[in-house]
């Protein structure tokens, strides 16, 4: 099927990826002229169609990356096939290795090679997305999809209560969500970040690209790098937004990590799976107990607004000394007239 999708291509042996799930098969070929390919094979309507809005998005940032403004690269979507049942499609290989977040090391290497392909994709026009058909978010939109999320998990009640106010004060903080809306990979894992040589050489997985919140992707990088590893993702991330990043972004992203959660047990509610939500409510018990009653940013005090009610006239302090008032009798003001003589000129006042 991958030679019929794709003239020119004589298969030779099978390779990897060799991945399989309910909705998706993926096989990589290795074709008698030593290319690399991976043969994407959809099971269902929904993944055909996911797979051809996600190659838009591909072939779209492909091409930023051959002017040079991409220092990763995206499999390329070379040919596909339509058969009845059958839907292939087959993209290029990008070589490279998953990224284990447990080999990173503070420093110029790998670490800043992450927060620097972040940066980047960040930073791509948006219309790579929107015009391939992919989900556009504004940031008051992306405020509103989480506090649906949080009123759908409240209503199970099976959420900490001291979570929901934790995450509530947040969501009611509109400070908190001005920010620029950017693309966003929306699936970041090990898997889905390809380095090779120290350096971060490529992105799969984006299925679930979109516009909207960058802290989404920046979550998983607080969740899962190395602590002491975080300064230099982050300072070359910053170099790579040209725009500079707004200053909530960390605390979007904690509460994007936490809420996630409450994401979790909702798909344990919606498909019924009784060890999902078990899962999901073991994890956010932990996480009440970790975090008690504590805000997750700062509360800010309300600068307090007038009490209405009869006002009281404050008495003197003990420490208040009368001033006596003195009458100038023969001043004269600077142009050598005396003040009583202006006094006179301007009439008397009766007592």
């Amino acid at each position: 099927m991958a030679a019929v999708a794709v003239p020119g291509l004589d298969p030779a042996r099978l390779a990897l990826p060799q991945q399989e799930s309910a909705t998706l098969r993926v096989v990589g070929v290795i074709d008698t002229q030593g290319r690399h390919w991976e043969v994407h094979q959809a099971r269902t309507d929904a993944a055909g169609a996911a797979l051809d809005a996600e190659a838009e998005v591909l072939r779209r940032i492909g091409r930023v990356h051959d002017d040079g403004r991409l220092s990763f690269d995206v499999s390329r979507p070379a040919g596909s096939l339509r058969r009845e049942d059958v839907h292939i499609q087959v993209r290029s290989h990008v070589s490279g290795r998953p990224v284990e977040v447990t080999e990173l090391h503070p420093g110029p290497g790998l670490s800043a090679g992450l927060g620097k392909a972040l940066g980047e994709l960040h930073e791509l026009p948006t219309e790579v997305v929107s015009e391939a058909g992919m989900p556009v978010y504004d940031a008051e939109e992306v405020r509103e999809r989480w506090v649906t999320v949080l009123d759908e998990a409240a209503a199970t009640g099976k959420v900490p209560p001291a979570l929901l106010r934790r995450w509530e004060q947040v969501l009611e903080d509109t400070a908190m969500w001005r920010f620029r809306p950017g693309v966003v990979h929306g699936d970041l894992a090990e898997e889905n970040i390809l380095v090779a040589g120290g350096a971060v050489v490529g992105m799969r997985g984006l299925d679930q690209v979109h516009v909207g919140d960058p802290a989404e992707d920046m979550a998983w990088v607080y969740a899962n790098v190395p602590v002491d590893c975080l300064d230099s993702v982050e300072g070359a991330y910053d170099v790579a937004r040209t725009e500079g990043v707004d200053r909530h972004l960390r605390d979007r992203a904690e509460l994007v990590s936490e809420m996630s959660l409450a994401r979790w047990l909702l798909h344990g509610v919606r498909s019924g799976s009784e060890a999902v939500m078990q899962d999901a409510v073991s994890m956010l018990q932990d996480l009440a107990a970790q975090v008690g009653e504590e805000p997750l940013v700062e509360v800010h005090e309300p600068r307090l607004a007038p009490v209405a009610g009869e006002k009281e006239v404050s008495s003197p302090s003990a420490a208040t000394r009368e001033i006596a008032m003195v009458r100038v009798e023969d001043a004269e003001t600077d142009d050598g007239v005396s003040r009583d003589s202006e006094a006179d000129d301007g009439g008397a006042t009766e007592d």
